[in-house]
C-alpha cells in the first residue's frame, strides 16, 4: 500500500492551470495528499467529519448501508446532533439496493439527505447519474477521486480491496469548491491544483482536459482507469502521442463489476497495441481508479470515466501540476504494473479475439457510445438553452423591441 505523503502545492509554475484566466485572488498554497483506497482514505474522512464546526457536503455515488457505510452514517449523524449542517446527495442507480435505508438512517440523525434520479426517473427519461466523490468539510478540507462508500475498497482477509486512488486537499481551493456546490458566486484562485465539476451540461468540459493533456506530452503517458472505452478522438490522442514517441502505458482492469465492459474494452486493444501502446491489465481485484499522468508533472484524477456515460454525469475531476505529488501516482501506477499481465499483439489478435470476441466488444461500445452521446448531447442543449434564456423583463423589452420594428417595416410611425 502506499504511504501516506502531504504535498505542499506552491504557486501556479507559468504553464501550471490556476482556477480562473483573468481574475484571481492572491496565490496561495495547497496542501495535498495521495490516498490510496477505502484503506487510508476512511479513517481520514471519518477523523474531518469528527472533527466539523460548521457544514458537511458529501456527494457519493454508491454508499452502502452496512459495514464501513454504517461508520458514516453514525459519524455524520453525530455531527448534525451537534449543530453542524450536513447535506448528503447519494445516486439513485449507484446506491440502489440500500440507499433509502441510508436516506432514512442520515435523516432520522437530523442529517439534510437528497437521492438523485431514483430508479423511477429512468421511466420520464432522466439517465444521467450523480457519479461523483466528494466530501467538504467547513469549505476548508476535500476529499475528491474515485472512492465510494463500501467495504469492497478495504482489504478483506485475502481478498484485496478495489484498487482506488483519492486526494485530501487543504487550501483556498476548498473555500471555492464549497461555493460552487451550494450555487454562489466566488473568486477564483491562482493555484497548481484545478478541481472541475460537470453539471448540466455534462462531462465535456472534462474531456477536453484529457485531450489537452495527451496532446501536449512530450515524454511519457501512463493511464490506470477502470472502465475504459474511450470515444474516437481520445483514441486518436493516445495513438498520436505514442507515434510521435511518448511512451503510452495503459492500467486497465482484467475484472470488471460491470458486464460486457472488458469485452468493449479489449475490442480497441490491437488498434493500440499497433500504435506502440503498451498495455498491461490488473486482476488482483477490482481496479476503480480514474487516473493519469503526464510527463511526470500533471495528474488528473477524479471520478471521471473515459467512456461515453460519464459525459452525461455529474462528475469530478481534479488537475494538478506537481512533480512530488505525480510522482506518487506515477509509483502506485507502476507497482500495480509489476503485478499485472502484459497483453501482446499475438494474444489481442487470436481468431476467437477477432471473430468472437471483437465484435461483440465492438457492438456493446457502439450502444453505450451512442447512447451517452445521445443523453450528453441533449443535457448539453438544455444547458445551453437554460444560459440563453433572458429574465422575464428583458423577453418583455425583445418583443416590444420586435413589434415596433414590424409596425415601422408598414410604416408606422412610432416614437
Amino acid at each position: 500500500m502506499l504511504a501516506v505523503a502531504r504535498v505542499e502545492l506552491s504557486g501556479m509554475a507559468s504553464d501550471a492551470i490556476g482556477l480562473g484566466a483573468d481574475k484571481r485572488a492572491c496565490v496561495a498554497p495547497e496542501s495535498v495528499r495521495l490516498l490510496d483506497g477505502g484503506g487510508q482514505a476512511y479513517p481520514r474522512m471519518l477523523a474531518a467529519i469528527e472533527q466539523a464546526r460548521h457544514s458537511i457536503h458529501l456527494e457519493v455515488y454508491a454508499f452502502a448501508s452496512r459495514g464501513v457505510g454504517a461508520s458514516f452514517i453514525e459519524t455524520l449523524g453525530r455531527a448534525a446532533g451537534r449543530g453542524v449542517k450536513v447535506h448528503v446527495q447519494i445516486d439513485g442507480w449507484g446506491s440502489a439496493r440500500g440507499g433509502l435505508a441510508v436516506a432514512d438512517a442520515l435523516q432520522a440523525l437530523g442529517c439534510d439527505v437528497h437521492i438523485y434520479h431514483r430508479l423511477l426517473a429512468l421511466l420520464i427519461g432522466r439517465f444521467g447519474r450523480n457519479h461523483r466523490k466528494v466530501l467538504l468539510i467547513d469549505d476548508e478540507v476535500a476529499f475528491l477521486g474515485g472512492i465510494n462508500i463500501g467495504d469492497e475498497n478495504v482489504d478483506q482477509g485475502v481478498r484485496l480491496a478495489w484498487a482506488d486512488l483519492a486526494l485530501e486537499i487543504r487550501g483556498p481551493q476548498c473555500g471555492l469548491l464549497g461555493q460552487i456546490v451550494r450555487g454562489e458566486p466566488g473568486q477564483a484562485v491562482a493555484s497548481a491544483l484545478r478541481v472541475y465539476l460537470s453539471g448540466l451540461g455534462g462531462g465535456w468540459r472534462l474531456r477536453r482536459r484529457y485531450l489537452k493533456a495527451f496532446a501536449i506530452a512530450r515524454q511519457r503517458i501512463h493511464v490506470a482507469h477502470g472502465y475504459f472505452l474511450p470515444d474516437r478522438g481520445i483514441v486518436r490522442a493516445i495513438t498520436a502521442a505514442a507515434q510521435r514517441g511518448v511512451e503510452v502505458h495503459l492500467l486497465l482492469a482484467g475484472r470488471c463489476d460491470v458486464p460486457f465492459a472488458r469485452a468493449a474494452t479489449r475490442s480497441l486493444y490491437r488498434h493500440l497495441l499497433a500504435a506502440g501502446v503498451v498495455i498491461h491489465e490488473w486482476n488482483e481485484s477490482v481496479l476503480h481508479a480514474k487516473v493519469a499522468t503526464i510527463d511526470g508533472r500533471r495528474l488528473l484524477v477524479g471520478s471521471f470515466n473515459l467512456e461515453p456515460l460519464s459525459l452525461a454525469n455529474l462528475e469530478t475531476l481534479v488537475e494538478v501540476v506537481d512533480t512530488h505529488l505525480v510522482g506518487q501516482v506515477e509509483a502506485w501506477i507502476l507497482d500495480h504494473v509489476a503485478r499485472s499481465r502484459s497483453i501482446t499483439s499475438a494474444e489481442a489478435g487470436t481468431w476467437q479475439q477477432r471473430w468472437l470476441l471483437d465484435p461483440l466488444g465492438r457492438f456493446v461500445a457502439r450502444l453505450v457510445n451512442m447512447v451517452g452521446v445521445v443523453i450528453a448531447s441533449r443535457k448539453r442543449r438544455k444547458a445551453h438553452a437554460t444560459k440563453a434564456t433572458p429574465p422575464a423583463g428583458c423577453k418583455v423589452r425583445i418583443h416590444e423591441h420586435a413589434r415596433r420594428k414590424r409596425l415601422r417595416l408598414k410604416g408606422w410611425k412610432i416614437a
